[in-house]
């Protein structure tokens, strides 16, 4: 798959999440697989651009490329401001937010609840792919609820204005994320346009990957919640894409090694304060499902320093690995 000058190899991508995909974990993603990261969404009023919060997310200094930054708003013109910003501040590929289901996104109008205003939708797209010399690809849903569902006609009308990809999570924005995802509007949506189509929804396994591929044709799978706490999922999907075989699940070991290297850049990248406290989610996240983790999260969130939460995670992964020398440590 191509996006402007880029072949996305393989066609396996980190989808863009709010507070999830930043600098430390899209690297994270990218050094086990991911063929494309998209950043946590970026505000496109200027007055946030020089906040703590902003300018971490328009970090990329030694980020791989491509560099596939997302932004969210709802005034066109204040969008191109924005998508020249980035570009010049390091982003290769500009995304734009139609996809974002949370509240305090759609009640200022951003995220999906633009689908529900076509010709602004035509007007941002317009604006955005004409303002930078880069590529602009859009994130939308199906629709904003079950009677209103113009994925195809947003499809339509991003191809018409230079969009040069679509990732279409395959939910309206009433669903959220209940439910399961349906992949017949992607398969429409695919057949409707001639531009790359990313398929988005409910793809936690390798199995998943290849089923939503051949069902919806789309060109590549867009992986969310699917990442968090397994970022080795992308090596996963992509070697089965490929010979039709799973890799081993990584041992405690390789696990123990990969959740330190995290949080080792979490803490460098935000500050030991910040670092150890949005640490402890993807601390979760990489227990979860497991009895026995219970206790990993009761431990190691107890840590308010850099020192003992990797202190707390090295000793629990050396223990797991004690008690099951033989044993691969499946953490989700």
């Amino acid at each position: 798959m191509r996006i402007g000058p880029y072949e996305i190899q393989p066609n396996v991508v980190l989808a863009p999440m709010a507070g999830v995909t930043d600098k430390p974990f899209r690297m994270l993603c990218k050094r086990h697989g991911a063929g494309l990261c998209v950043s946590e969404m970026t505000i496109s009023d200027p007055k946030f651009w020089k906040t703590s919060k902003s300018m971490h997310r328009m970090d990329h200094d030694g980020e791989p490329a491509p560099i596939s930054v997302q932004i969210a708003g709802t005034d066109p013109e204040v969008m191109a401001d924005s998508a020249r910003y980035n570009v010049d501040h390091g982003a290769q590929i500009i995304d734009i937010n139609m996809g974002c289901p949370a509240k305090k996104v759609c009640n200022v109008w951003a995220g999906s609840a633009l689908m529900r205003d076509e010709i602004l939708v035509g007007k941002i797209v317009s604006a955005m792919v004409n303002a930078v010399n880069v590529p602009v690809t859009l994130k939308i849903r199906t629709g904003w609820d079950h009677d209103n569902k113009n994925a195809l006609t947003i499809a339509r009308i991003a191809e018409d204005a230079g969009i040069a990809a679509l990732a279409v999570h395959g939910r309206t924005r009433v669903d959220l994320y209940n439910g399961e995802a349906e992949y017949d509007t992607i398969a429409a949506v695919k057949a409707a346009v001639k531009i790359p189509v990313l398929a988005n929804g409910d793809i936690r396994t390798p199995e998943q990957a290849k089923f939503v591929l051949e069902k919806t044709g789309a060109d590549a799978v867009m992986i969310g919640r699917g990442a968090q706490g397994r970022p080795w999922i992308f090596r996963e999907i992509s070697h089965y894409l490929a010979t039709g075989k799973h890799l081993p699940e990584p041992g405690a070991e390789e696990v123990r090694d990969i959740l330190l290297g995290h949080l080792e850049h979490l803490h460098a990248f935000y500050g030991e304060v910040m670092g150890v406290r949005i640490a402890r989610k993807h601390l979760g996240w990489y227990a979860k499902d497991r009895p026995e983790n219970a206790d990993f999260r009761q431990i190691v969130n107890r840590a308010e320093t850099a020192a003992s939460q990797l202190e707390l995670t090295r000793d629990y992964f050396n223990r797991l690995q004690d008690l099951m020398p033989s044993s691969p440590a499946r953490l989700t």
